[in-house]
């Protein structure tokens, strides 16, 4: 039975100290915690996050600025594609 309340109050102590310990990681832990929601949800809706920011740059910057990106991006993308066509093609 003694060794039952020392336990006990093993128990109770630990308790306090966690709820401590606790207390001073609280707004670290909330920060990673809205971290990881945010970021969760990113990932899960990646179309509408780009869409989102493709009307910010429209928004900021105009269509034109955009439209000029987006065939960079194209024009990159073919030469890319084809000069890596043609050295997989030669060491074949």
């Amino acid at each position: 039975m003694a060794r039952r309340q020392k336990l006990l109050a093993k128990i109770a102590d630990q308790r306090v100290q966690m709820s401590e310990f606790s207390s001073q990681w609280q707004p670290a832990l909330l920060y990673a915690d809205r971290a990881r929601v945010i970021f969760s949800f990113v990932r899960g809706h990646a179309v509408l996050v780009g869409g989102v920011a493709a009307l910010f740059l429209v928004r900021r910057n105009g269509l034109s600025l955009l439209l000029r990106g987006g065939w960079r991006a194209w024009k990159f993308y073919r030469y890319f594609k084809g000069v890596s066509t043609k050295a997989f093609s030669q060491i074949r």
